[in-house]
């Protein structure tokens, strides 16, 4: 793979010998200014950028280059920008690193030293995109479909694949739209009966008088309309898997007699008196307590015992660290190849605002808003707008920062002492073991009415 560099320096001696250190290596391209850099950049989209900070039309100063970096940043932000400064220039260097650029380069020209920090640069660049190759390719876990990294999702993995091979039933809870599903399958496909059938049914979406037919078949004239027989479910899975979703809206009537199945193995058909033997693995799902249902009289406790010799209780989104992100940042590429929109990437505010929500309709949720957020985003960055997400919830997420956390606490104490004391400054001073002077400072800084008028909150 060719490796690209952008050189944006308005010097053209600098250039000159900048471009002679890498000609032989690397697809140089030069620009002088920001708007040619800019042309260069979406024209070649050059993995690494040496930037000089000092670009027309403010050459003896730095604006224009803080300009263009913050572009750059924002056109292709896995770029890695190295800030060329002059030696007694340390700020704009330690701000140009602030804003996102991977190094910066001091001045004089040293040819071996550039060459160092721009390969090394080069280097990064392809460190990470291996990784980010790695993640999209196992996302932590070896079971097709399945994303995530956090340990309580992984541990549901690790049991999942122990159980497979064997013929155990399975219940599986949690959450509706958690995977719960997908999971079955997986149960399925990594089992000796994997090259078997895998049949599906919803037991809270067939009315109660069809339930039964449709698990367990009927016989021609066993009712009006059953002008041929058919096989239920049950037997359509014969040497494969039924998944019972939602199983605890089953009627209470049905589950005896899929409680005799369960014990047997036999299917008796509506209508006929001639029982089937059917070799099936039988996993169940619901997003009910069905320890409550059992409590409630709705759900037979010896079923109970039958359908869950091994649990898997799947952790909500919320309860899962750091899979929001990981999750929406695989659902934004494989949308983004969907749609013909590659390399789309999250800006800080979505990151912090995907980390803080809590997700309550959980991947199906988010499904929904990344393929919105798709479709909506102007050019190459998704913001939480796009999301439809708020970025005021940033510090209930993994983003924290510590002194936000602590100026919002003491904005709280004041308004509660201020509210406590009826807006007299000297008691509530007192109630936070302050001085007046210093209860002052507090307020101004925090923009906080010192009257009982209504206050920003």
């Amino acid at each position: 793979m060719t490796r690209r560099l952008l050189i944006v320096e308005d010097d053209p001696g600098l250039q000159s010998q900048m471009r002679w250190c890498f000609s032989e290596e690397l697809e140089v391209t030069v620009a002088s200014d920001r708007e040619s850099a800019l042309a260069a950049l979406r024209r070649t989209e050059p993995e690494v950028v040496t930037l000089d900070l000092g670009l027309p039309p403010d050459p003896g100063g730095a604006t224009e280059g803080f300009a263009l970096l913050e572009d750059i940043l924002k056109l292709a932000p896995m770029t890695k920008v190295i800030v060329v400064t002059g030696r007694e220039d340390k700020e704009n260097a330690v701000r140009a690193i602030g804003m996102g650029a991977s190094d910066f380069y001091q001045k004089p020209l040293d040819a071996d030293i550039l060459t160092f920090v721009v390969n090394r640069a080069f280097r990064l660049a392809e460190l990470e995109r291996e990784n980010r190759d790695l993640a999209g390719q196992r996302n932590g876990t070896t079971i097709k479909g399945i994303v995530a990294a956090s340990p309580q999702m992984l541990g549901i993995c690790r049991t999942l694949e122990k159980v497979a091979p064997t013929d155990v039933t399975t219940l599986i809870t949690g959450e509706t739209g958690t995977g719960k599903e997908l999971l079955a399958r997986a149960l399925h496909d990594l089992s000796p009966r994997a090259d078997k059938p895998f049949a599906a049914i919803n037991c809270a979406a067939i009315p109660e008088n069809l339930l039964e037919s449709e698990l367990f078949g009927f016989e021609k004239g066993s009712f009006t309309g059953a002008t041929q027989s058919k096989k239920g479910k049950i037997e359509s899975a014969n040497g494969g898997t039924l998944f019972l979703d939602e199983i605890g809206d089953m009627p209470m009537a049905l589950q005896a007699k899929l409680l005799r199945f369960l014990q047997e193995r036999m299917v008796d058909r509506v209508g006929s008196v001639k029982p089937i033997p059917v070799d099936v693995r039988v996993v169940c799902a619901t997003h009910r307590d069905v320890r409550q249902l059992i409590d409630s009289g709705d759900f037979r406790e010896d079923l109970y015992y039958r359908i869950s010799e091994i649990t898997l209780d799947v952790p909500s989104l919320r309860e899962r660290d750091g899979d929001a992100l990981l999750i929406a940042q695989h659902l934004l590429k494989t949308l983004g190849k969907q749609m013909d929109r590659t390399n789309l990437a999250f800006t800080e505010e979505a990151i912090n605002a995907i980390n803080s929500y809590s997700w309550p309709g959980n991947v199906r949720e988010m499904i929904n808003k990344v393929k919105r957020a798709t479709i909506m985003a102007d050019g190459k960055r998704v913001t939480a707008e796009d999301l439809e997400l708020s970025s005021g919830e940033a510090l209930n997420g993994g983003h924290i920062n510590l002194r936000q956390v602590r100026e919002q606490a003491e904005r709280q104490a004041i308004l509660q002492a201020l509210q406590s004391s009826g807006f007299n400054m000297a008691q509530a001073a007192r109630l936070l073991g302050v001085t007046r002077p210093t209860l002052y400072n507090l307020t101004d800084k925090y923009k906080i009415s010192t009257t009982a008028e209504p206050s920003e909150v």
